[in-house]
């Protein structure tokens, strides 16, 4: 239950932030939030993450792409059922990173592109353009890892010293 949750509302909140994206800003046009530091600015993204394979023939990378989603949402469905299910963070974690994986495949088979919106900057040095999904993806890899290598290791050294 905890998983179905989080994954629906890390995709719902992808799909309605690049809806109201779509919907009230022209492509490349930009709005700037907290002067300095963070724009709101509609750009497309038919590569990976910063930008990786863009270039190469639209066909290939549509197919590359989706199948590469398909294969980690297989993945992480099974690593729920392994892992998740003893583990309240692994679960969030796991749904966080295929709530991210689902909204970006579905902009990847409605568009054949990824709408990024969510612009970070310091002066003129631009951290590339990204969207909730991959928000979404990057705390959910960053929680899977924290459990894994800092809480776990924990527990285990606390449950030895106890026996």
């Amino acid at each position: 239950m905890l998983f179905s949750i989080v994954f629906g509302v890390a995709l719902v909140a992808d799909q309605l932030s690049k809806w109201w994206v779509i919907s009230n800003f022209a492509l490349y046009e930009s709005r700037e939030i907290i002067p300095g530091f963070f724009n709101f600015t509609f750009l497309t993204n038919n590569g990976a993450a910063f930008s990786i394979l863009a270039g190469q023939p639209a066909l290939w990378r549509q197919v590359f792409f989706v199948a590469v989603n398909a294969i980690a949402l297989i993945v992480i469905a099974v690593a729920q059922r392994r892992i998740g299910r003893g583990s309240k963070l692994y679960t969030v974690a796991l749904a966080l990173i295929a709530g991210g994986a689902a909204g970006n495949l579905i902009d990847r088979l409605r568009f054949a592109y990824v709408i990024d919106f969510l612009d970070v900057y310091v002066g003129s040095s631009h951290w590339p353009a990204f969207n909730i999904a991959d928000a979404a993806i990057n705390v959910g890899v960053a929680l899977f890892l924290l459990n894994s290598l800092v809480l776990e290791p924990r527990q285990e050294k606390k449950l030895r010293m106890q026996a």
